[in-house]
């Protein structure tokens, strides 16, 4: 199959899961999109010799949350509003805890974001993010504990 019909096949089957692993770290709908679209250009650029459709997922998945922390760290802030937006929840304890997640650094809304959201265990975490097992296990505790303590009132982030 030629590069351009499976770039065509790989944006259609997971631009909705990159977007919302790049918002979940930008809280930026155009930070987002800049981040699926440098994905797939780096896709073209590099042509990986990738097997399988999970693998090249994981491979756009790790440039994706990537390029979104690039952003972040150029940017240097962490807007949250627009998130909410792209994650349509009702009213009360969900529309809480999204917000709650907004308001994480980025490592750990990208961790639990990845974990809950995309099905990634720890270890394709730390490949994505590009650190250790250990690190993303940290990362995600670290962040499940703020959820915990900001959501039962002990913790303002």
């Amino acid at each position: 199959m030629p590069h351009s019909d499976r770039l065509e096949e790989l944006v259609s089957s997971h631009s909705t899961a990159l977007f919302r692993a790049a918002l979940s770290v930008t809280g930026s709908r155009d930070d987002a999109e800049d981040a699926v679209q440098e994905a797939y250009l780096k896709f073209l650029e590099k042509r990986p010799k990738l097997d399988g459709q999970g693998r090249e997922k994981a491979w756009l998945m790790r440039v994706c949350v990537n390029a979104a922390l690039d952003r972040l760290r150029e940017k240097k802030r962490h807007p949250t509003g627009e998130l909410l937006d792209i994650y349509p929840a009702p009213d009360g304890e969900t529309r809480e805890l999204l917000e709650s997640i907004g308001r994480l650094p980025a490592p750990e809304r990208a961790a639990i974001h990845l974990f809950y959201y995309e099905g990634y265990s720890t270890d394709e975490i730390a490949k994505i993010l590009r650190c250790r097992p250990g690190t993303a296990r940290s990362t995600l505790s670290r962040a499940r504990e703020r959820l915990r303590r900001e959501l039962k009132g002990e913790l303002a982030l």
